[in-house]
């Protein structure tokens, strides 16, 4: 993603608005997306020959169905995650079978990772159906869901569903390794990136200072895209920035890297007066068994990241979609391609789910034995 030119105030991402860049069940012809996107793994072999767009040739564009799976920024989790995901539920046609050692997923399928700004922006896509699925901070989802918290005066979004709890994400907030700022009270005053507005981050990291007495009067804001907020932590135009995710994050790794930082610990005096803002959050550690480079273990709140979807998604799509992530090759897949990857695992599947469990999944988690009687209740 573009750098932000004007950090001071909220800004899209390089697509220019919330809707930009996004894909459809099929992309126009000759409009590529502005933004950055992956399609899963030989669907975009497939599209290319099987006429991406409706212009296929030998009238096999009918029988493929484009899912869209909105995920983050690249500086994050959730899009080289949702990658992998987009790759193991893909199986466009004439790709060799599962049993052929080829893909497992879903036949007729090419699902494509889309960058956004992150949770909330993907909520709204879901709301506003550009997007089928996406990935999703449990607490947004919740709040969604609830019409509460950055929700309130919007309508419940009711038909926001599950398909699985994937890994846990944590709250990091950096600073420079020589930086005066040893608690988030010290942020008083200074330059700290919130998060990019359409990320999970942002009313995260509001409440927070909420919490700690502090707002975006009290601390000059900033609201970057977390590879951006590094680069400047680094160059010294910022003094700390937040990102939340699951570590290690991109972002963080490259700025650990070139500089020493720290992390700064949420856990605090405060925390009594932040947890009823901050639903399915829970106390937790961002290791350090070698998570950054020289940043130690530091005491932070995570919360579960979920692969969410709406009503709209046809029963048989969502148990097609969740039997693939539970393949065995996708674990492989995860297991390879990402750190966060051996976190995703099918045991915790139904754990903390914000929302309730779409009908489709719901079969499939019976199937394999699962109690989904609370995950299915509103």
């Amino acid at each position: 993603m573009s750098e932000v030119p004007d950090s001071r105030h909220p800004v899209p991402s390089s697509g220019e608005g919330p809707g930009a860049g996004r894909v459809g069940s099929v992309p126009p012809a000759g409009a590529p997306s502005r933004r950055r996107l992956l399609v899963g793994g030989l669907g975009a072999l497939a599209a290319a020959g099987l006429g991406w767009g409706g212009g296929g040739r030998g009238g096999h564009a009918e029988s493929i169905r484009f899912l869209t799976i909105g995920t983050g920024t690249t500086g994050g989790t959730y899009f080289p995650i949702g990658g992998i995901l987009a790759n193991a539920i893909s199986n466009p046609p004439g790709s060799p079978g599962c049993d052929r050692g080829g893909s497992c997923g879903i036949p007729g399928v090419i699902a494509v990772a889309q960058t956004t700004s992150g949770a909330v922006e993907n909520i709204e896509a879901l709301r506003a159906a550009r997007y089928e699925t996406g990935l999703v901070q449990a607490d947004i989802g919740f709040l969604a869901y609830k019409g509460k918290g950055p929700y309130a005066g919007k309508p419940p979004f009711t038909e926001l569903r599950a398909l699985a709890n994937l890994y846990s994400e944590t709250v990091h907030l950096v600073v420079r390794g020589d930086s005066p700022i040893k608690t988030v009270n010290d942020l008083k005053g200074r330059r700290v990136a919130l998060g990019e507005k359409g990320s999970g981050t942002l009313p995260t990291a509001l409440l927070i200072l909420q919490a700690h007495d502090l707002s975006e009067k009290t601390v000059q804001p900033f609201y970057l895209n977390p590879g951006t907020a590094g680069d400047r932590l680094a160059s010294g135009q910022l003094d700390a920035f937040f990102i939340i995710g699951g570590y290690p994050l991109p972002a963080v790794a490259d700025v650990a890297a070139r500089l020493p930082v720290r992390l700064i610990s949420i856990i605090d005096a405060r925390l009594p007066r932040l947890s009823p803002g901050l639903p399915l959050f829970t106390e937790t550690t961002i290791g350090g068994d070698g998570a950054y480079v020289g940043v130690p273990e530091t005491k932070t709140l995570g919360v579960g990241a979920q692969w969410l979807t709406t009503t709209a998604l046809p029963d048989e799509l969502a148990y097609g979609i969740v039997k693939a992530l539970w393949h065995p090759n996708t674990r492989r897949l995860l297991v390879a391609g990402h750190p966060r990857g051996d976190s995703i695992r099918k045991e915790a599947a139904l754990t903390g789910l914000a929302v309730p469990l779409h009908p489709g999944a719901a079969r499939y988690y019976r199937e394999q034995g699962f109690d989904v009687t609370l995950a299915t209740s509103g």
